[in-house]
Parts: structure tokens; C-alpha cells; sequence
């Protein structure tokens, strides 16, 4: 599909980058993490256009919240940083996703090295209800063709599990199929082997929209945790959730039928708490969405 982009929207914009939540202030980003860099990205479904001319800078070693109402094409945005979005039929993007400077839509570039530095956790824990919460681990490393004597994946199974914060509820039944933990716990699992391919950007797509508040609390304590090697994006509804667990914030909005625009972004304590656009001020604040 021939695409013309033409002037961007007038966007409200803080600086980016230079400011972390106080927790993660002083804590060296380890080299393994990346930055992801979103420029002038448009989508379409069909003939309709769901995201117009989207740029944002997402730090490495930071959570990067993405809220909004619904509709507005966050979810959309997140899954094009992973490729996923040219995976439905009918579906088009035009701009640039780049990877530490290496646009992940090049042709040259393999789908799954894509996939395997940018992980995905889900709205709905899904993990494979035939497998064991063992082999859920490590079911990510087969599908990249990846193997390991068994010592080392039984090593690998404890780290990724222990970064999820799961591994205590779970080490001395890891042969039991992992559909049969509780939700939470299933989340959880699923954080863990997307873990363990060692990815260096996380996306989250609401990862806790179907969880009681004792669940949401532990997963958000496993963001905190594993934020410190691994840069995370977030979709979140929950504006608390997104003040909580995230360095930065970008505000999408669709208004009256048109494309998603980021109206706003920047660190979050400025987002929330001296909003530049009026928009982002009402919104936070609960007055509409």
C-alpha cells in the first residue's frame, strides 16, 4: 500500500529520557537493555486508519507507560514494536521502528531475531496448557531453535522464574502443568518465559487487567525487578498502575473518528502532576475515558 504522510499533528512534548522514578534513579542500565525509537509510525486496518504519524523515544532500562482511552491505538502501537501488527490480514504501517539505530522492519532483518530481543506478555495469561510449568519456561528457547544441556536449563528455569517472582511458589512442582496455577501466578509464568530468552525490550499489553489487587501488586513489584536489565512498555488503563510502575508516559488519543495521535510525553511525575495539554490534564484526572 502506497502511503503520502503528510504535516504531523501539533503535539505537546516534555523532554524524554533524562528522568527516572526515584526508585530506579541511581541503578546502572545494564548493557543488555535497548532503546526503542518509534518515528513518524502511521497504521491502517484495510482502508482505516487507526495511528497517524506516531514518534516516541523509549528509554532503555525504563517502563515506559502507554494510557489512553480506548480505542485510541496503544495496543496497536505496541504490538507494531514487535511486528506483530503485520501479522492481520489487511493490516499496513508506514515509519520506522528502530532498535538501538536498526530499523526492525528491514528486510535483511529475521523476523524471529526481532521477536526474541522484543518479547511480548499479554492482556490474558495464556501459557500452554499441555506443557509443564517447567517446559512453559523454556518453550520460547524451542521455538528460536535454541538448545542447552539440561543443567543449563534447569539453571536457566530457576533464574527466569526467580526474576518473575514465582519461583517460590512453584519449585517443588514444576512438573505440573502450568494452566493449573492461579491467574496471577499465570501471568507471572508468562513474564518468565518471555524472560528467558534474554529479551532486552518487554512489552506488556495490560498484564493485569484480569488479575485480583493481591496479583497486581506482586506482578507490579516483578516490573519494578526485572526494569533494572530490561526495558518495559506498558498499556495500562489503570492511571495508579501507571504512576506506580513507570519512568515515562505517553498519552494516545483518537478524537471525533480520527487516527490515534500521542498528545503528550515525557516522565511521568511531569505527565501526571504538571500535564502540558489540557487534554492530559483531564484525562488523568479522570474527567473523561
Amino acid at each position: 500500500m502506497s502511503v503520502e504522510l503528510t504535516d504531523a499533528p501539533v503535539m505537546a512534548d516534555h523532554q524524554v529520557g533524562s528522568a527516572a522514578r526515584p526508585d530506579r534513579a541511581s541503578d546502572p542500565v545494564a548493557s543488555t537493555t535497548a532503546g526503542l525509537q518509534a518515528d513518524r509510525v502511521s497504521a491502517w486496518f484495510g482502508q482505516r486508519k487507526v495511528l497517524d504519524r506516531v514518534s516516541l523515544d523509549i528509554p532503555a532500562g525504563q517502563v515506559t507507560a502507554l494510557i489512553g482511552p480506548s480505542g485510541c491505538g496503544k495496543s496497536t502501537f505496541l504490538r507494531i514494536l514487535n511486528r506483530m501488527h503485520e501479522l492481520v490480514p489487511g493490516a499496513s504501517l508506514a515509519g520506522e521502528v528502530r532498535l538501538d539505530g536498526q530499523d526492525i522492519y528491514d528486510p535483511e532483518r529475521r523476523l524471529t531475531e526481532a521477536r526474541k530481543q522484543i518479547g511480548m506478555v499479554f492482556q490474558k495469561p495464556n501459557p500452554f496448557p499441555a506443557m509443564s510449568i517447567y517446559d512453559n519456561v523454556l518453550a520460547g528457547l524451542k521455538l528460536t531453535g535454541a538448545k542447552a544441556p539440561k543443567s543449563e536449563k534447569d539453571d536457566l528455569v530457576e533464574e527466569s522464574l526467580r526474576r518473575a517472582g514465582l519461583w517460590a511458589e512453584v519449585a517443588d512442582r514444576l512438573k505440573q502443568q502450568g494452566s493449573a496455577l492461579s491467574g496471577g501466578q499465570q501471568q507471572r509464568l508468562c513474564i518468565a518465559r518471555s524472560l528467558a530468552v534474554k529479551p532486552r525490550v518487554l512489552l506488556m499489553d495490560e498484564p493485569c487487567s484480569a488479575l485480583d489487587p493481591t496479583s497486581t501488586r506482586v506482578v507490579e513489584e516483578t516490573i519494578t525487578q526485572i526494569a533494572k536489565d530490561v526495558t518495559i512498555v506498558i498499556v495500562t488503563h489503570n492511571m495508579q498502575q501507571a504512576h506506580r510502575v513507570s519512568d515515562q508516559c505517553a498519552f494516545f488519543l483518537a478524537a471525533h473518528g480520527t487516527p490515534g495521535v500521542i498528545v503528550e510525553h515525557g516522565p511521568t511525575d511531569a505527565i501526571f502532576d504538571s500535564p502540558q495539554d489540557q487534554r492530559t490534564n483531564d484525562y488523568v484526572n479522570g474527567r473523561f475515558g
